[in-house]
């Protein structure tokens, strides 16, 4: 995988994470992840196809989630209802649509899917290459961001 694919991520995670928390994040380090099996309580999925393909995943723990999804309804949040599962997918919504619109502004035709929520661990997501892990940390717990993105061949996406 191209570091041109998980920068955009990153720095869209960064960017979204500080607005909502109204403080700076900070990176953990990048590591490779070859199991297809999400270890996190609460993960946000969300497709990217286009010249580009994959899936960018968001996994957090419960705690987490549930002060982010405070933090975004601007209330205290007590437990993760529909609301704030509607909060948390719009999270994965906004950094993967600002991912999108970087990885556009460097030459890639890309689109997203509808983010989904995850609830569980040892979930078995299907991926075609393996996915860079980059945890960020904020004021409400960590983030890991996962992204397994793989260019297409221009014929194909033509």
């Amino acid at each position: 995988m191209k570091a041109e694919f998980i920068e955009p991520f990153v720095g869209a995670a960064f960017s979204v994470l500080e607005t909502v928390t109204g403080q700076k994040p900070v990176r953990g380090q990048l590591a490779l992840r070859t199991s297809t099996f999400t270890t996190q309580q609460i993960t946000i999925v969300a497709g990217v196809n286009g010249n580009v393909e994959g899936v960018a995943l968001y996994g957090m723990s419960l705690a987490t989630a549930t002060r982010i999804a405070g933090a975004m309804m601007a209330s205290q949040v007590d437990e993760l209802n529909d609301m704030a599962l509607s909060a948390i997918s719009e999270l994965g919504n906004m950094v993967t649509g600002n991912a999108i619109t970087r990885l556009s502004q460097n030459g890639y035709d890309v689109d997203i899917t509808p983010p989904s929520v995850i609830k569980g661990t040892q979930v078995e997501m299907s991926t075609k290459i393996p996915a860079l892990v980059v945890p960020i940390n904020t004021p409400f717990g960590s983030i890991e961001v996962n992204v397994a993105l793989a260019e297409v061949a221009m014929a194909a996406a033509a």
